[in-house]
């Protein structure tokens, strides 16, 4: 029997904390980002919804594969059991947010 792996997902978007839960994971083709595919979502049998989870789903309604910014993830963990995904404000205040940097740095260039 194949074991069935969960990882959790945790990125920045446009101020927010989203994270996620999906099946696979990977470098994909595309340079520079992150290939997330089969994202879970909750079972709706539930009586009581989470409005930042029916948010996410709705936002990645008939979603079949997304590529994440590799400096937008903040961390990848492969988990036991699905949770709930969710939308976090950043900690700090929504006037705070990372100045963007280059993935890779130009060589040092020569003296002369």
């Amino acid at each position: 029997m194949a074991a069935s792996h969960i990882f959790r997902i945790m990125f920045v978007n446009q101020g927010k904390i989203y994270e996620i839960y999906a099946r696979k994971v990977g470098h994909g083709d595309l340079f520079g980002f992150i290939e997330v595919e089969e994202v879970l979502f909750g079972e709706r049998s539930s009586v009581v919804l989470d409005p930042s989870e029916e948010r996410i789903k709705s936002e990645f309604e008939g979603v079949k594969r997304t590529f994440l910014p590799m400096h937008s993830v903040l961390r990848i963990d492969e988990v036991k059991k699905q949770g709930a995904s969710k939308i976090t404000a950043v900690e700090g205040g929504a006037n705070v947010a990372q100045f963007p940097m280059p993935m890779y740095g130009s060589p040092p260039s020569e003296k002369k």
